[in-house]
C-alpha cells in the first residue's frame, strides 16, 4: 500500500473515531482501501468478536480478535502494528502486499465505534499474556 493511501486510511479512522459512527463514504473509502478483508473485518465486528484486554491499573491493553474459520481461534494483534494469525506474516510481513490483516481492521473497526469487548486483568496477568507472543 502507498503512503497516500495509509494517509487516507489514517483520515478516516480519525474521523470514525471523534464521532463513533460510520459514514457510507468512509465505508466505501475503507472498503477500496482494504478490499475482502474490511468485508471479513466487519462480520467480525457484527458478531461481537472483538475483545479488548485491559491492564486494569496500567491501562495498556491488546485485543483478541475471533478468527472467521471453523475451529473459532482467536488472534491477539495491536490494531496498528501486529498480529499473531497466519496472515500477518505471509501477506503484510513477508509478501507486503496488505497494509494489514482483517483482525488488525476489526480490532481498529471495533474500538473506533466503541463496540469491543472490554475485559479489565491485573497487570500481571497482561504481562503473562504478552510474553507468550
Amino acid at each position: 500500500m502507498n503512503p497516500r493511501s495509509i494517509l487516507v486510511a489514517e483520515t478516516v479512522w480519525r474521523d470514525i473515531e471523534s464521532t463513533r459512527a460510520v459514514t457510507d463514504e468512509q465505508l466505501s473509502i475503507l472498503h477500496f482501501l482494504f478490499g475482502k478483508n474490511f468485508e471479513r473485518a466487519t462480520r467480525i465486528v457484527d458478531q461481537r468478536g472483538v475483545k479488548r484486554i485491559s491492564g486494569e491499573s496500567s491501562g495498556r491493553f491488546i485485543f483478541q480478535v475471533m478468527g472467521e474459520s471453523r475451529r473459532k481461534e482467536e488472534y491477539f494483534c495491536f490494531a496498528e502494528h501486529y498480529c499473531a494469525c497466519y496472515s500477518f506474516f505471509y501477506d503484510i510481513v513477508n509478501r507486503g502486499e496488505q497494509l494489514c490483516c482483517k483482525h488488525q481492521l476489526a480490532a481498529r473497526l471495533a474500538a473506533s465505534l466503541g463496540a469491543c469487548t472490554d475485559v479489565k486483568v491485573s497487570d500481571k496477568q497482561l504481562a503473562l499474556l504478552l510474553s507468550k507472543l
